[in-house]
Parts: structure tokens; C-alpha cells; sequence
């Protein structure tokens, strides 16, 4: 019988729909889709054979539809739509220029928010200390953000556990649970609240460089936890016995995060020899102490600016996320939203004024990561298939064709009569990609897919200054803007 197990799936998916004990239906639980639509003489239109016939009339009308389906069977699509033009252009020469340094290793984890706020601070340090190498462990705030994050989610899941089972919002919380990526305004709240240790106090683990075991170990203990919660919320559970379950199960996942990245230490002793072969010694620092004193921006002073195209969101406003963070009573995650333009010249500023800027992208479009290179038009797919690809920025983030799923740092900027022509990526997939693990991005990839920077509030015109003091508006836990706090493992490993 022809589609049996479709027929059967949405007789299953309707039955499971209608009201038990004999009540009477309440015609909203029932889709209409599922009765009317899809079902056999319903409305929606079945492919006929006439309709694939004229599908393959339409391919055969045209020779290279042949030539290219002769190319791609046998090369890589990435090959053949390669644009020399574009990667002859985007040559390895920048006027602002700031690194003399190397690349760092998110290896395989979603850490690239944590190596880009860490690759950030070194600057200021390596200055500070003298120093020609140094790299903050990321591996320390990697293990705070976990337990942090742990008791995020599990505020959360107490927050609505008033809610039934199948709420978009619950759904959203137990399917995201302990993600590797984070925001900017995340970061703070850790170097904050935890200080930050030199990679030698605590190097990487297995786990803190390949995190995907123990995320999923981590996960089911804390969907576990939320079961645990929820039962007990039903159950009519005090506040305080609520609480109380909590820590239980946040001292499991503690011991799950120290038995793969080790414990994170509360001192250390610190000391050095510096490129001119002098001496130093720091003594014994708490992680707070080491923060405050080789930490050489004013995070306060930083804010997060988007550019957020959709109609929804206007520019000069303020916005938050709904459940996204990390540490309780920490920094909020908000974002001012300005034009592309505004983005650009705050960028370029900050990089001619000698510090490097933070930023987050969705870098999975019109990239060769063999090359380093991000460009708008780096591959012609369209001659390939021949059809346009029409999604603008603003409507590629609405039907969910992009989204932010990297962050990295600029470190240079070529500029030409005062416009920023191209710009040096210093990115965390180590040295083996790129110009020794530095790339180049087009400015007009930045106008397509730049989506956000951490930039000092001194570069906001006064209008957008007063702004920040406004209420946000809060977005639902799922929109894109929250994107990057989601990422899992790098996108050269997917």
C-alpha cells in the first residue's frame, strides 16, 4: 500500500490528539493540517507525474544543467564555484595592522566566544608583562561557565516549572541545555566573578578540548535535575526545598566537571621572564587578583552592538533575550541595535586606535577556510545551479538561513580614502588554516553577515549613549540574536 507508514504516522499523530474519557473534541487541539491537508484527497497538492515529467523537461532544456551535473558528481561544488577573482583580490596586506602573535585552539569545542574575550584581554597583558606570548586559560573560564550555566538552567527550569509539558518555552530550555558558546556580556559576567589564572594554573584537559562526551553526561543529569524539579513543583514543593534539591544537583555536575577538566584553582603562583630575558615574580594571586591586575580594559565600559535588520527590531533600541545567560545577578546579555554602517566605523575606529575588537558573525556562508578568506561573492553558486539566491540579511534571519554561530577578533582593518576596504580575522582554529591561522573577510561579507561587536561606549554618538539607558525589549528565547550562546562544536568539525 502505497505511503502506508505516512497514513499510519498521521492517523497515530491524530488519534494521540483527541480529548480521552469521551469529552468532546475542542477543535483547536486537532490541526486542521493533519485531517484536511495532508491525508489521502486532502488539500494539499501531491506530486503528480506530469509534474515531475515537466521538472525534468526543465532540466534537460539546457545544456549545462548536463555539464554541471557531470562537474559536481565527481568535485567538490565548493571547487567548481570558487570565485579566482575574488581570492586574487583579498591578498594579505592591511594599513592598521595589530597582531605579532599567534593563533590560539578552540579545538574541538564551542568555545570561540571564551578564546575571543581571552585573545582580547592577552593584549592588554602581554603588553603589561612584556611578553611576546601568552594566552589566559580558557579552559578555567570554560569550567565556570559550565557550573554557572548548570544554575542558569536550573533557575530557569524552577521559573517555569508552573508550565505543562509541550510549553514552547520548556521545550526550548531542556533542548538547549549547557551549550559551549556564550555572548559577550557572558564573558564579563565570568572574568567578573571568577578573575581569570594564566594558561600554566590550569591547562587544557581532554574534555575542556574535545567537550562533546562530557556534555552529553552533563545533559542528562541535568534534564534528569529538571525532572527532579518539576515532579517536585507538582508536587507542591517549598521554595526552600526546591532550592535545596538544586544544589544537589549542581554538587553532582561539579564533580562531572572536575573529574574531566580538574579543579580549577583558587591560587597559584605566578612569574615570568619577558622577551627582554628579565625576570618577574608575581607570588602567589588569587584568580581575582591576577584579573584586576593584568586585565587592562575597562569592561564596564563595553556594550554589545548588533546589527539586527529585521523589521521587528529597530535601530537605536535596546534588547534582551529571554532565559539567556550564564551566572545569576551577573551581567545582563542586552544589545543595542545599530546599522550596519554605524557597526563598521566603530570597528574600524577602535582598530586604528589600537585595540582589537571582539566580534560575532554567522561565518558558515561564502567561506574557504583552506584560503582564510570570507567574500560575498567568494562562490557563484548561482551559475552553478543557475538560480538566484535571493534571502536578504534581514530575511535570511527570519526563515532561519542564518544565525550567529562564531565569535573571533579583528585585529587589522585596510583602509582606503576612509572607507574599510578588507579586514584581518584573528580566528581560534588553530594555525593550519589560512595565513597561519589569520584569515581576511571582505567588507561585504561584513555587510552580510557581521551581525555583532563589544565596543567601548566612548564611539557611540550621543543619541545611541542615551539609548542604552532604555528598558529592552525582550525577544523569545529562541530568536537568532541568542544564536551564538548555543553553538556546540566549531564549524571545522562539522
Amino acid at each position: 500500500m502505497k505511503c502506508s507508514w505516512l497514513i499510519t504516522g498521521l492517523l497515530t499523530l491524530t488519534i494521540s490528539l483527541l480529548p480521552a474519557d469521551g469529552a468532546e473534541a475542542d477543535q483547536n487541539e486537532i490541526p486542521d493540517f493533519v485531517i484536511e491537508k495532508f491525508m489521502p484527497g486532502g488539500t494539499a497538492e501531491n506530486l503528480q507525474p506530469k509534474h515531475l515529467r515537466l521538472m525534468q523537461e526543465a532540466f534537460d532544456s539546457k545544456p549545462r544543467h548536463h555539464q554541471m551535473q557531470n562537474a559536481v558528481t565527481v568535485t567538490a561544488v565548493d571547487k567548481l564555484a570558487l570565485n579566482r577573482a575574488a581570492v586574487t583580490r583579498l591578498d594579505d596586506s592591511f594599513s592598521c595592522k595589530l597582531d605579532d602573535w599567534s593563533v590560539t585552539n578552540q579545538k574541538k569545542t564551542g568555545r570561540c566566544w571564551i578564546f575571543a574575550g581571552t585573545n582580547l584581554l592577552r593584549v592588554g597583558a602581554m603588553k603589561k608583562m612584556n611578553l611576546k606570548e601568552f594566552e589566559f586559560s580558557q579552559s578555567y573560564i570554560f569550567f565556570w561557565d559550565k557550573i554557572e550555566r548548570a544554575n542558569y538552567f536550573l533557575e530557569s527550569v524552577i521559573d517555569t516549572a508552573g508550565r505543562p509539558d509541550g510549553d514552547r518555552t520548556v521545550d526550548f530550555l531542556l533542548a538547549n541545555v549547557l551549550g559551549d558558546g556564550g555572548q559577550w556580556n557572558m564573558f564579563v559576567s565570568l572574568v567578573r566573578k571568577h578573575g581569570l589564572v594564566p594558561k600554566t594554573a590550569m591547562p587544557e584537559s581532554e574534555s575542556s578540548s574535545n567537550s562533546s562526551m562530557m556534555n552529553k553526561v552533563l545533559k542528562a543529569k541535568l534534564r534528569e535535575g529538571a525532572k527532579r524539579l518539576r515532579d517536585m513543583h507538582a508536587k507542591d514543593a517549598s521554595a526552600a526545598e526546591l532550592q535545596s534539591a538544586k544544589h544537589e544537583i549542581l554538587t553532582v555536575i561539579y564533580r562531572i566537571l572536575s573529574i574531566h577538566m580538574g579543579t580549577p584553582p583558587s591560587r597559584f603562583d605566578w612569574q615570568w621572564r619577558d622577551k627582554d630575558n628579565k625576570f618577574h615574580r608575581d607570588g602567589e594571586l588569587t584568580p581575582q587578583e591576577f584579573a584586576k591586575k593584568y586585565v587592562t580594559l575597562d569592561l564596564d565600559e563595553y556594550v554589545c552592538l548588533v546589527h539586527d535588520p529585521r523589521p521587528s527590531s529597530p535601530v537605536g533600541r535596546i534588547f534582551t533575550v529571554a532565559y539567556l545567560g550564564n551566572v545569576v545577578g551577573g551581567e545582563p546579555v542586552k544589545y543595542l541595535n545599530v546599522d550596519i554602517d554605524m557597526m563598521k566605523e566603530i570597528a574600524m575606529r577602535t582598530l586604528l586606535d589600537g585595540q582589537p575588537v571582539w566580534f560575532g558573525c554567522d561565518c558558515s556562508h561564502h567561506m574557504a577556510r583552506d584560503l582564510g578568506l570570507w567574500d560575498s561573492r567568494l562562490f557563484d553558486y548561482e551559475s552553478v545551479y543557475d538560480t538566484e539566491f535571493a534571502l536578504n540579511k534581514a530575511d535570511r534571519l527570519i526563515y532561519h538561513q542564518s544565525r550567529m554561530n562564531h565569535a573571533m577578533l579583528f585585529t587589522g582593518v585596510d583602509v582606503v580614502d576612509g572607507q574599510p576596504r578588507r579586514w584581518r580575522v584573528e580566528n581560534s582554529w588553530s594555525d593550519e588554516n589560512g595565513k597561519n591561522g589569520f584569515f581576511i573577510m571582505d567588507d561585504s561579507w561584513f555587510d552580510e553577515f557581521m551581525f555583532e561587536i563589544a565596543a567601548h561606549k566612548s564611539y557611540l554618538p550621543e543619541d545611541l549613549q542615551k539609548a542604552l539607558a532604555f528598558k529592552p525589549i525582550v525577544l523569545p528565547p529562541w530568536d537568532p540574536m541568542g544564536s551564538l550562546a548555543h553553538c556546540e562544536l566549531p564549524l571545522r568539525y562539522e
